[in-house]
């Protein structure tokens, strides 16, 4: 078999051989007869290649060698890092050791400094009594023996000065041994009692089957003991398995005689473990943040909340489980409970975050920030307009500006960004950040108006940040245009021109025709060489949120300005209370950026929600953390917003909520608008009726608005947004309140008006008639009647009356009856006489007047 392997080469390296064979056999069945059965026979046989046999056992033999050598390899590796591990400690013991004796040199070095010091002082000491001596030293007739007696008398001080520094430290010895015993006793006594403590504790934790199975055990033992044991180690066995027998008898005595309870807490204690408190107090590291809840303090320290405000009881803080505690308080109670204290700062993650920021040292040549303020309806946008060569006024509503707009104009050098800000009273929070996110201003001031409130305004607010002014006096192709005027105006607001010795540019320029405005370009970039506008390019990216807005399509959108750095798309960016990563960046004119660097204004896609305007926006490096901040941000926000709340409730509680409310739910297309309406609402607030703002947000007009509305019986004001279909079906369906508005003064006025309905009627007094009496005459029945005679309008019957006596108000009240003869009418004329009795009163004189008067409601506006 073997040689026909070998002699062909691609024969099978296996072969299978099946063996087929089939006898007869004749079987007895279960009736007695015979059977024939046929049985057939299968063996199968395989042959093997021996050369396979042999490639396995080849391969076997390498992969044990392989083995065999990563095992050695292996327990080389561990002997070589054994023997590093060794040199690493012996090392670190040579250190220890130098360090030691380092450590020692140092203090026998203090030690002779020390000692050379005090033999100084003593030597000083004896040269100055010396000097003394010799400076009270007695003449020469003086007699040698007062030499003597002033020795002897120092020697006598010097042991009386030495035998107390003996006794005090003889007393200090006492007092230490004395402190010595009594703590040895004490802890002697305290190891006792929880010796005794720890005994009795195990005595009720165990159960009967714990003891039954001890009584067993001792038992055996007792009897594999007896052999090598003796006569002393058994009957002690005996002895202690009777003590045992005798406690359990004793055990149920007492708890047969001990009733129910007594059964209830055997019970209880066979459930027991045997677990005994540790000795000594554990000692915890305590995380204390700025402020801490009574119940978090005593959760970390792993203790009861009674401790903690028993500790503060003996400290004289009266609190409660939930009361909040400051830090340091915190720190003391931890502390005087035997813990460890590491103290942390709430905001050290968001320090951390903006510590990790890198930017290089480069500075370069930026491009100027201006900011376009004025009056409104001076011509800003116009001109703006016709800078950037497009048509942003005619696309405003009103024609006014009611936003924050950004744009980027190329000139020669870097360019200049512009801001543009509206120039309404109710957007004075706009121009104070446009103002302070700016470089310049440039005040635009209409030459056939003057100077107005809202210029004024935009002067302070430069003034205010520090910036320089550029005066751009607007319409001068009108016919009624007076710059000298505007000039003398603002003059009387420090204002001062260059040509009359100030600091102030004026350019005379025409938004229509485009007259001065390249002299305006020019002077803006010459104030900006003038003030060397530098700032780093590279590095992450810094900068201010100048509007926000939510965007159906795009979701949360921001209008950043880039104050350092550069802003590439994907970054992670921090922005005040919210955070993501940008998705997109996007110029003024809808074209999308890869990166945008400093003073260059860009929308950025991808924020968790929509940002306050004003946020400072700040590149990070980890999402993660980023969201920690946003989210801690966000708390300390809620936080303070409640306690506003808190404060508000505490302030109106003893007052009179006479006032009446109307409730807003406020929505508008940016953040800045939405600020700006809340500010002009809240300041047409009154003390008989004001604006509640329940809700406001940027963004359409949700069905979430529309619930709020109709919970809070409030109107929906919507600027420059509309409301979605299931938002307008649930205001029909409530009967809400609806209003939409483009323009903000038509907001402002329909508001106004719907206070004014809210305001009380005042109530006035007019004067209608007077009567004089001629004659008092006496009825059985009425009492005195007045014979009188109308002088003045005409007098009423339901009308209410005021006694007059000589031009001073006596009674006030009402007719009981009118008649003129016999009888009774409803209202008499001037000229006429007529009788008139007053109810209630008798007192009526001749000469008398009698004045009628109505109260006349008169509506209120405000």
């Amino acid at each position: 078999m073997n040689d026909k392997f070998n002699k062909n080469d691609n024969a099978p390296k296996r072969m299978s051989l099946n063996k087929r064979t089939h006898s007869t056999l004749t079987v007895q069945g279960s009736t007695g007869r015979a059977k024939v059965v046929q049985v057939e026979f299968r063996k199968k046989k395989v042959v093997i290649d021996p050369k396979e046999i042999e490639a396995r056992k080849a391969e076997e033999a390498r992969k044990a060698e392989e083995a065999r050598q990563a095992e050695a390899k292996r327990i080389a590796e561990e002997k070589r890092q054994a023997e590093a591990a060794k040199k690493a400690e012996e090392a670190r013991k040579a250190e220890e050791a130098r360090k030691a004796a380092e450590e020692k040199r140092k203090a026998e070095e203090a030690r002779k400094a020390a000692e050379e010091k005090r033999k100084a002082e003593e030597a000083k000491r004896k040269a100055s009594e010396k000097k003394a001596v010799e400076e009270h030293k007695p003449s020469r007739k003086e007699n040698v023996e007062d030499k003597a007696a002033e020795e002897a008398l120092r020697r006598q001080q010097d042991e009386q000065q030495k035998r107390k520094i003996e006794e005090e430290a003889a007393r200090q010895a006492e007092e230490a041994r004395r402190l010595a015993e009594e703590n040895e006793a004490r802890w002697a006594a305290e190891e006792e009692e929880r010796r005794k403590a720890s005994e009795s504790d195990l005595d009720i934790s165990t159960s009967k089957y714990v003891r039954e199975a001890e009584a067993i055990q001792e038992r055996e033992a007792e009897n594999r003991g007896r052999h090598r044991g003796g006569n002393n180690e058994r009957r002690q066995s005996t002895k202690k398995r009777e003590e045992t027998e005798n406690q359990n008898t004793n055990q149920k005595r007492s708890s047969r005689r001990g009733g129910k309870g007594q059964k209830s807490l055997a019970k209880l204690n066979q459930q027991q473990h045997g677990f005994n408190r540790p000795a000594a107090p554990v000692s915890r590291d305590v995380v204390i943040g700025e402020t801490i809840t009574v119940a978090e303090l005593a959760q970390k320290m792993a203790v009861k909340s009674a401790e903690v405000i028993k500790t503060l009881m003996k400290l004289g803080e009266m609190v409660t489980i939930n009361q909040v505690i400051d830090q340091a308080t915190a720190q003391i109670v931890a502390e005087e409970m035997g813990h460890k204290v590491i103290l942390r700062r709430e905001n050290e993650i968001e320090e951390e975050v903006l510590a990790e920021r890198k930017t290089s040292e480069n500075a370069v040549t930026r491009a100027p920030v201006v900011t376009i303020m004025g009056h409104v309806d001076h011509g800003k946008t116009s001109l703006l307009d016709y800078i950037r060569k497009s048509k942003v006024a005619a696309g405003e509503a009103g024609g006014i500006t009611q936003r924050i707009g950004a744009y980027h104009v190329k000139t020669r050098g870097s360019g200049i960004t512009f801001l543009d800000t509206p120039g309404h009273a109710a957007f004075t929070a706009m121009r104070a950040r446009g103002a302070q996110v700016t470089d310049i201003v440039v005040l635009v001031v209409a030459a056939d108006d003057g100077v107005m409130p809202q210029t004024v305004e935009a002067i302070q607010h430069a003034q205010a940040a520090k910036v320089p002014l550029i005066v751009a006096i607007n319409k001068m192709d009108k016919p009624g245009a007076d710059p000298t005027r505007v000039i003398n105006e603002l003059i009387q607001h420090s204002v001062i021109p260059e040509s009359m010795g100030g600091e102030t540019q004026f350019v005379e320029v025409s938004a229509k025709t485009g007259m001065g405005v390249d002299s305006l370009l020019e002077a803006i970039l010459l104030q900006a060489e003038m003030l060397e506008l530098k700032a780093v390019a590279d590095g992450m990216a810094a900068g201010v949120v100048i509007e926000s807005r939510l965007d159906k399509g795009r979701g949360p959108v921001a209008t950043v300005l880039v104050r350092e750095g550069t802003l590439h798309k994907g970054d992670v960016v921090l922005c005040g209370l919210e955070y993501g990563r940008v998705r997109a960046l996007r110029n003024e004119k809808g074209q999308n950026l890869e990166s945008a660097g400093p003073s260059i204004p860009v929308e950025i896609y991808g924020l968790s929600g929509v940002p306050v305007a004003g946020d400072e926006v700040t590149v990070v490096r980890d999402e993660k953390k980023a969201r920690e901040v946003a989210l801690f941000r966000q708390g300390k926000y809620r936080e303070l917003k409640i306690a506003k709340q808190q404060k508000a409730k505490l302030e109106n509680m003893f007052k009179d909520n006479t006032a009446s409310e109307l409730n807003v739910v406020l929505k508008a297309d940016t953040q800045g608008s939405v600020e700006a309406i809340s500010d002009a609402l809240n300041k047409l607030a009154t003390d008989e009726v004001k604006v509640n703002i329940v809700g406001s947000g940027v963004g359409g007009i949700t069905e979430t608005d529309s619930t709020l509305a109709a919970a809070s019986n409030a109107i929906i004001v919507g600027f420059n947004v509309r409301a979605d279909g299931p938002a307008r079906r649930v205001i029909e369906s409530e009967g809400v309140d609806l209003h939409y508005y483009s323009v903000i003064y038509d907001l402002l006025d329909d508001v106004k008006k719907a206070m004014s309905g809210m305001l009380k009627a005042e109530v006035r007094q007019e004067i209608i008639g007077m009567a004089e009496v001629r004659d008092v005459f006496r009825h059985p029945k009425y009492g005195a009647i007045a014979g009188c005679m109308v002088v003045e309008g005409l007098v009423k019957r339901s009308a209410p009356i005021r006694v007059l006596r000589d031009n001073v108000v006596i009674f006030e009240g009402e007719l009981d009856s009118l008649r003129r003869f016999k009888d009774d009418v409803s209202e008499v004329k001037s000229g006429t006489e007529c009788g008139i009795c007053v109810k209630n009163y008798q007192d009526v004189r001749v000469g008398d007047q009698i004045e009628v008067f109505e109260n006349v409601e008169v509506k209120r506006s405000l």
